[in-house]
């Protein structure tokens, strides 16, 4: 196994090469329009090599061949669904909705999941959980119930939410491999974080951040959900004496500032397990990356298409692996 992943992380290496750089990033803002931006990523590989009119479907190609790599690299490719978790209980809350509202489903799914969005839908127009993986059909059956039964989308979300981050924290226990545990413990706190913080701009009660929050190692989330019941600067005390103290300056600027600087301590995170040939970490770490670089890439690609100020959208990017 250690002889597959040193051959792995070679590979690896030699694609880190082709990840957009921070001058890249700059072409990108630098573009005069949409199309010369569009341009300028399919000569750098981006997609699949075909004519696009969307950055959508070349997000998504480019998305599809780094999976291909990884499955080619690694067939188990279970250490790595936990970062697909997100996109798997995102389309059951999508699902349930779709299924006892007016909403039409194919709008609200993602693609990119480690599950196909239709089973999920038909699973649950059927009440047929047991279709579904192990890690989500409990959560689907008590979901779709407690939607059944208040009408309330919003505890709804709650339920499946909260089901998704102790899934990404278990997942992540069971890995065996530090940076996926603490990629997981991380994803976790700064989760819980916006939680809180947006309880506080909303007076949600304490009940509310109780059932939202998620346990989890470098936050007390029990005084994290009575500063939030009360106002945001209890939440911002309650920070003060963790280890994401520095996440306040960022909240005091917007929820968007906050939302780049997490990305930004994921990349933190990742960052050092470049030099570790025997563990799948720098495999892991380049998926982070490359994901990373697929939300910059939209954000640009989304302000060009709008005529946005590039200003703004420049002060959004997040640091890239490269």
């Amino acid at each position: 196994m250690a002889e597959q992943y040193t051959y792995a992380v070679s590979r690896i290496h030699a694609r880190e090469i082709d990840l957009l750089s921070s001058a890249d990033m700059e072409q990108l803002l630098s573009s005069a329009d949409y199309g010369e931006a569009m341009s300028y990523l399919r000569g750098k590989g981006y997609g699949a090599g075909a004519e696009y009119s969307d950055f959508e479907p070349m997000i998504k190609d480019e998305a599809d061949k780094m999976w291909a790599l990884i499955r080619e690299l690694i067939p188990e490719t279970e250490p790595f669904e936990t970062l697909l978790r997100q996109t798997d209980f995102q389309n059951l809350k999508a699902a349930i909705k779709a299924v006892y509202t007016s909403e039409e489903a194919a709008d609200c799914l993602e693609s990119g999941g480690s599950v196909d969005p239709e089973l999920i839908v038909e699973a649950v127009k059927l009440k047929n959980y047991g279709e579904l993986p192990d890690f989500m059909a409990e959560t689907a059956e008590s979901a779709t119930e407690i939607f059944l039964k208040t009408g309330d989308g919003q505890e709804c979300d709650i339920a499946v939410d909260r089901a998704c981050l102790e899934t990404i924290l278990r997942e992540g226990e069971e890995s065996g491999v530090g940076v996926i545990r603490d990629y997981a413990r991380l994803l976790a706190a700064l989760t819980d974080i916006k939680i809180a913080v947006r309880a506080a701009h909303t007076g949600k009660t304490k009940g509310f951040a109780e059932r939202a929050l998620v346990p989890c190692p470098g936050l007390d989330v029990s005084a994290l959900a009575d500063a939030a019941s009360k106002n945001i600067d209890e939440v911002y005390k309650c920070l003060e004496h963790t280890d994401y103290r520095d996440a306040v300056e960022a909240l005091k600027i917007s929820m968007s500032e906050f939302e780049k600087w997490s990305d930004n301590k994921i990349m933190e995170l990742i960052r050092g397990q470049k030099a570790n040939p025997f563990t799948i970490a720098p495999v892991f770490a380049y998926v982070l990356a490359k994901i990373n670089e697929t939300k910059a890439v939209r954000i640009v690609l989304s302000g060009k298409k709008n005529d946005l100020d590039m200003g703004l959208v420049r002060e959004r990017i997040r640091d890239l692996y490269v």
